[in-house]
């Protein structure tokens, strides 16, 4: 071990490593921590936005340490394993006399650093493909039973951290096809879908709500040259930092000599092409891109070992990099440092601020699945997002989160009204307020499936209660929303609907009441899509429909 590591490696990891565990203890939880920290409150195989490995860290981080640091401290121990397999995936013997600069090179990588200590999906994402490229690469050099088994393995380990993982497998794959003969490569992938499998499951169990979401329901908007893909290209920087231009300027230079460098060009060419034209349709989130960083640093330090002048040049701008991110950490802990608002800031204020005046009450909050976790993990209280026709499904779309408030004296927040019981304000000067319920009942996953006429003006409209009680029809009222071709809601009006079993006072449980309707005029001009939403209880109507193509 002391022959791979120098004693000085293990210094700084450590200083890393503690840097990491004081930031993740003392800095407050963003929106996306606090949404995946409320996934890990009931583990399951899949959720709604991701896979379950983000949730399997916080769980375990949870059994250790409380507050903050209860949901981050794995991602502290996968950054710092993350260092030690960028270090073993290096070979050159020179690389003992930098040390330093190895680690001015990683840490000066915007994203790699904040997800040091940051638990989000991403975390694990760049550990498992570090030890994932390890492993194929001690695969190359000699085809063992147990590295294909270890190749499974991580290959499951990284689907399960994020979908994106796929394109981490399939890169390397096309690099060396030739695995298509191999048996042990067989091997890992029956194994790594195997293990996959309880995923596959869920999805089944759940309608394939994820994919369906993300290929067909999500919202979008008109292209943009300057928001898609001019934007694609800053988040590359991004997420490199101030040495991007060393950075890709070594991996341009770079010429693939065997099959592992192959599959370090074949990963970044690859996803960098995928999402470049992904930008055409969407706007790419800078993290999508970030597995490449892991073949960018071993072939940025390969680089800086064997060009003098490169070395000088990525040490000094690497020590700038070092002190601005140090500066941006301090700020994630204490916002004046910098006149800008970030999703650390005043979080304990605004919730301590709600529950002074909410008491003990379940807080339901209006469309925002990123403040309703984070109010209870912060004040222990239960609280959950309320999804409606205006916004998008989520964890709380598809969970048994309305039963934990069914029937209770409840606080209903949103900040689209302008009155209510109490209101409370943001450090950005929002003003929400709230109206108690004293008795809440919501059917959020009440299903309309719509069924096209094949002749006539008349859709078929099939309604399924998939509660365990029955519910009153005369609870319910019935709309429908009106999009674009992007999917942007731009109406919504009541729905008349025709019930086929007039007779019927109850929608009963397990069973599908059937009715009739016509599309009511839309003062939009040729609109796209409709959706059928359910009002209850004079509730905001909901997105209980799919969206339906107009002809």
């Amino acid at each position: 071990m002391s022959q791979k590591f120098p004693r000085l490696f293990f210094v700084l990891l450590a200083v890393i490593f503690a840097l990491n565990l004081f930031q993740a203890s003392v800095t407050e939880l963003i929106f996306d921590e606090a949404y995946y920290w409320y996934y890990a409150q009931n583990m399951a195989w899949g959720y709604f936005d991701h896979p379950s490995m983000v949730a399997f860290l916080i769980k375990l981080s949870s059994f250790i340490f409380d507050g903050e640091l209860g949901v981050r401290f794995m991602s502290t121990v996968l950054s710092a394993g993350t260092y030690i397999l960028l270090w073993l995936l290096i070979d050159d013997p020179k690389k003992k006399d930098y040390v330093v600069h190895f680690f001015l090179l990683v840490f000066s990588f915007t994203l790699m650093n904040a997800y040091g200590f940051l638990t989000l999906p991403d975390t694990s994402l760049l550990f498992f493909t570090a030890l994932f490229l390890w492993l194929y690469k001690r695969f190359l050099k000699n085809e063992g039973l147990m590295t294909a088994v270890y190749l499974g393995l991580v290959m499951a380990a990284l689907m399960y951290s994020k979908y994106h993982a796929v394109l981490v497998i399939l890169f390397v794959f096309l690099s060396n096809y030739k695995l298509i003969f191999n048996k042990k490569a067989w091997l890992a992938v029956v194994l790594a879908l195997i293990c996959y499998t309880p995923h596959f499951v869920w999805l089944y169990q759940n309608d394939f709500v994820s994919i369906t979401f993300h290929l067909y329901e999500r919202p979008n908007q008109a292209y943009s040259f300057d928001e898609f893909t001019l934007g694609y290209f800053l988040n590359l920087i991004v997420i490199i930092g101030l040495l991007f231009y060393w950075i890709y300027s070594s991996f341009f230079k770079f010429k693939a000599t065997d099959k592992f460098s192959k599959a370090l060009v074949y990963l970044v060419y690859g996803v960098l092409i995928f999402f470049f034209i992904s930008s055409f349709n969407r706007r790419v989130q800078a993290q999508w891109a970030i597995v490449i960083s892991i073949p960018l640093v071993i072939i940025a330090f390969n680089h800086l070992l064997q060009h003098a002048k490169s070395r000088k040049w990525m040490y000094r701008i690497g020590i700038v990099s070092v002190v601005l991110l140090l500066y941006a950490r301090a700020w994630l802990i204490y916002y004046p440092l910098f006149p800008m608002l970030y999703e650390t800031h005043g979080n304990k204020e605004w919730v301590n601020e709600l529950k002074s005046k909410a008491g003990d009450v379940p807080v339901i909050f209006e469309n925002s699945y990123r403040r309703a976790p984070m109010y209870e993990f912060y004040s222990g209280i239960p609280a959950i997002s309320l999804n409606n026709f205006m916004y998008r499904k989520n964890q709380y779309s598809i969970d048994g989160s309305e039963e934990r408030v069914r029937g209770k004296k409840v606080l209903y927040v949103t900040k689209y009204r302008e009155s209510g019981d109490i209101n409370y304000m943001h450090l950005d000067s929002t003003v929400f307020y709230g109206s108690y319920i004293d008795d809440f009942q919501s059917y959020r996953k009440l299903k309309c499936i719509v069924d096209k006429p094949e002749t006539g003006i008349k859709y078929s409209l099939k309604v399924y209660n998939p509660y365990p009680f029955d519910i009153p029809l005369e609870q319910l009222k019935y709309t429908i929303s009106y999009s674009n071709k992007y999917k942007q809601v731009k109406q919504m009006r009541s729905l008349k609907v025709e019930n086929t079993s007039p007779q019927q006072s109850f929608l009963k449980s397990k069973d599908t009441i059937r009715y009739n309707f016509e599309l009511p005029l839309s003062s939009m001009e040729n609109p796209s899509y409709f959706r059928i939403g359910i009002s209850e209880n004079n509730l905001p109507p909901g997105l209980n429909g799919k969206p339906i193509k107009i002809q």
